[in-house]
């Protein structure tokens, strides 16, 4: 774990969500730990990492694609935490959620403010 992909990563994440560097590989440690590795090596550390577009467009393309997807609301209202985090507002990523309503459907985009509602409320803006 000390490839160079994975400290990009692990400084990437700690930028996204201070917190989520260690519970991803403590939530995962049990059953696969190696998959928190590919998270981190990958993921952040590879793609997330990459120049051309800015923190918080990369969340906010997160959260557009987590939102279509509607098989996620763990990881999108991680993400929508994330998204805060990284400077949006909470207009901005309502908006998106909304925008995924033409391309991916009522249903997904309601699932995605549920989730949104959820994020706002534990961080007291409700």
């Amino acid at each position: 774990m000390n490839s160079a992909a994975y400290e990009r990563g692990v400084q990437r994440l700690k930028e996204v969500d201070a917190e989520a560097a260690d519970s991803v590989m403590q939530s995962l440690s049990a059953i696969c730990p190696d998959f928190g590795r590919f998270i981190i090596e990958f993921a952040y550390g590879e793609i997330h990492s990459r120049p051309g577009l800015s923190l918080q467009q990369r969340e906010l393309a997160t959260v557009a694609a987590l939102t279509a997807m509607g098989s996620a609301p763990a990881q999108l209202k991680i993400h929508i935490g994330a998204a805060l985090n990284v400077g949006l507002s909470s207009t901005e990523i309502v908006e998106t959620i909304i925008q995924m309503a033409v391309y991916a459907g009522f249903p997904a985009a309601l699932n995605g403010l549920a989730a949104a509602k959820e994020a706002f409320a534990e961080r007291g803006m409700l």
